[in-house]
């Protein structure tokens, strides 16, 4: 890989970390403030909106201007977030506005894989940067929770600057403090990353016109008969995953009887596995090859199901490894095989920001519901296996629709320029 994929990687890595670590430190300082318990799931909420509600701008945003550009700006929106934090703002209020900035570094970084790697690379390159991602939620949760720990904030206020009253006193606000540094490293990072000398479109001053291409994007991504298969996996594959988050620890608490704490580990098991599995279909799945991994999404589903009959601890961390790699190793594929479809079709920003779109827009239907069957007090069995099936009957949809693609098209010969 050139040196330019590297920064390119950090400043993933950085801003990732920050985000999470963020996350930890807005609920602590939520809980300070004593707001009520429900406020917490709410910060997904208002993180994730943005890039729904934002999804026809932010696209032609990343396309308008060289994408290392676009990644300063919004890792400088995500600094501007966590600073309100510190300026006593709500932290719904502030964690939304980090959310503005990832919805717009989210087709940046993405799209400038395009743009800079040749197509023979870019499931390597996805391996990479999703394995990265992973581990930088690992790190991101378990700095926050350090951070926040009365032991290290203590000693972290004890460091004086001669002659400067910083104003920092508490707890949280150091903790927004390294945050806020984490975002200035990836944005340090952001300044090595190259620029691709791909000719950029003019940003359009018009919201109606911007609405009217993005309409036009989605439903160009849609009809297309490889892309459509990509982004309905990857759209199913973001909304189960983010629902599987809150399916675990319910789970967990009930079936092994584990408090909360011990409950959230098994999710950054599940991560592992889906890192082990986005390196693996780096090395063994080539772009040609991207769509025979659809039945593993099949089986990821039937195997959910194997959770109902588990009650021991070292059992359930290796069926999270197992969900995790199947995860990984066949959404990783399929990624790749969108974004070279939508560069393709339309350009590397419009295309990330339709996938955006679609799957989190996608997490928030699939925790909606998940939030529906829990006040309806249904049991977490149930719960469990109506997921599982939901998955592997949708995957199996999305498997036949292929299939039936193509005996109607030629498919694989959409992907013949990939070879040269």
């Amino acid at each position: 890989m050139p040196f330019g994929f590297y920064m390119i990687m950090a400043a993933q890595f950085f801003s990732a970390l920050a985000d999470n670590a963020l996350l930890i430190a807005s609920i602590f300082m939520l809980r300070q403030m004593q707001a009520p318990q429900e406020y917490e799931p709410l910060l997904k909420l208002f993180f994730t909106v943005s890039y729904v509600a934002l999804a026809a701008f932010v696209g032609a945003f990343a396309d308008s201007m060289p994408k290392w550009r676009v990644m300063l700006i919004s890792n400088t929106i995500k600094i501007a977030g966590c600073s309100l934090m510190f300026l006593d703002v709500h932290p719904l209020i502030a964690y939304a506005v980090v959310g503005l900035g990832a919805a717009a570094y989210s087709p940046a970084k993405y799209g400038i894989l395009t743009e800079y790697l040749p197509h023979r690379k870019l499931v390597v390159a996805n391996g990479w940067i999703e394995g990265l991602t992973v581990g930088a939620i690992i790190l991101g949760t378990l700095v926050g929770g350090m951070l926040i720990k009365p032991g290290v904030s203590q000693a972290l206020l004890g460091i004086d600057v001669p002659y400067i009253d910083t104003g920092i006193d508490t707890p949280g606000e150091v903790a927004l403090v390294v945050v806020a540094v984490l975002y200035l490293i990836a944005a340090l990072f952001n300044l090595k990353v190259p620029d691709t000398g791909v000719d950029h479109k003019p940003l359009k001053s018009s919201p109606t016109y911007l609405v009217h291409d993005f309409i036009h994007c989605l439903k160009l991504l849609w009809r297309d008969k490889l892309g459509q298969i990509s982004l309905a996996t990857t759209t199913l594959f973001w909304g189960a995953g983010a629902t599987l988050q809150f399916i675990v620890i319910k789970w967990a608490e009930q079936a092994l009887h584990l408090d909360l704490s011990k409950a959230s580990m098994l999710q950054g098991v599940v991560a592992i596995g889906v890192a082990l599995g986005a390196v693996l279909a780096a090395k063994f799945v080539s772009m040609r090859a991207s769509v025979r991994v659809i039945p593993l999404g099949i089986a990821m589903g039937i195997i959910v199901n194997v959770m109902i009959f588990v009650t021991n601890m070292h059992v359930a961390m290796v069926l999270m490894v197992l969900i995790g790699a199947l995860s990984g190793f066949f959404v990783v594929p399929m990624n790749a095989l969108l974004q070279h479809r939508g560069h393709i079709l339309m350009g590397a920003g419009h295309s990330i920001a339709v996938q955006n779109f679609n799957e989190n827009l996608s997490i928030l239907i699939m925790t909606g519901l998940y939030a529906l069957l829990i006040r309806a007090d249904v049991s977490i069995n149930t719960v469990v296996v109506l997921f599982g099936l939901f998955v592997a009957g949708t995957m199996f949809l999305v498997k036949r629709r292929h299939e039936a693609n193509q005996r109607e098209f030629d498919s694989v010969a959409q992907l013949d320029d990939v070879k040269h």
